[in-house]
């Protein structure tokens, strides 16, 4: 679609944000079917139908395992589609970024799932279970390299095509207040790929005695995220309404 004043006024509008990709994608649509099939291997993943009531018990345990894998990998889903909503790119710079997005995604779901069957064993004093035996306190710092990692590549995919999109504000005629909610969202997915980051420095790079707690880099959250949520709405209501 080409895009000039004449055609943004007739486009639909979703959260103050004009939706130039309002039109799905092969991009899009590829991208949604490998989301689905991501899902897909997580369930399967669970194992064989139970054969008892004890396994059904042992089964329904990992529900909040499975819950929380799904709700990060959901997060992600809703990033991307938001994006393509907002944009409809379908150019090669977004569709690499889109593709290895998937790609990350596809590669991180075991270490995901194992991250947290790990956390609800902790928290729970092992009345949730996990399959994945920790051997040593090294596998922990193991699990939280990996975590850190995949959760930084993702977020940093996001990061990069919201800055794809924004380096195209002549291209889109995003107005003031597009780019303000534009540069908000990669702000957000920077402070997660710097989280994660962060995460995996501190298991890496701290001793063992200490690096077993860089599960707990993931509690700032709690904190900059808020943070990054007030200073973009302060900015955005300086803007004058359009």
């Amino acid at each position: 679609m080409v895009i000039n004043e004449s055609s943004l006024q007739s486009l639909p509008t979703k959260d103050g944000f004009r939706l130039r990709g309002s039109a799905m994608t092969r991009l899009e649509a590829f991208s949604d079917a490998a989301f689905a099939f991501a899902m897909t291997m997580l369930v399967i993943s669970v194992g064989n139908i139970p054969g008892s009531y004890h396994e059904l018990l042992h089964a329904l345990k990992g529900i909040p395992t499975f819950a929380a894998s799904f709700a990060s990998i959901m997060a992600f889903w809703m990033a991307h589609r938001t994006w393509s909503q907002r944009y409809g790119l379908e150019d090669a710079v977004s569709t690499l970024l889109s593709l290895s997005l998937v790609f990350i995604v596809l590669v991180y779901l075991y270490p995901l799932k194992i991250a947290f069957s790990v956390f609800f064993t902790w928290i729970s004093g092992g009345w949730l279970p996990t399959d994945f035996a920790i051997l040593a306190s090294s596998d922990i710092i193991g699990v939280f390299i990996i975590y850190g990692l995949g959760l930084a590549a993702l977020s940093a995919c996001l990061v990069l095509l919201y800055l794809h999109a924004l380096r195209l504000t002549p291209v889109l005629l995003l107005d003031e207040r597009e780019r303000i909610k534009t540069t908000a969202v990669i702000a957000v997915w920077t402070v997660m790929t710097l989280t994660g980051g962060t995460s995996a420095i501190f298991a890496w790079a701290t001793p063992l005695h200490i690096s077993v707690y860089a599960g707990f880099v993931y509690f700032s959250l709690a904190v900059t995220m808020p943070v990054t949520a007030v200073f973009y709405e302060r900015k955005l209501k300086l803007v004058s309404p359009v």
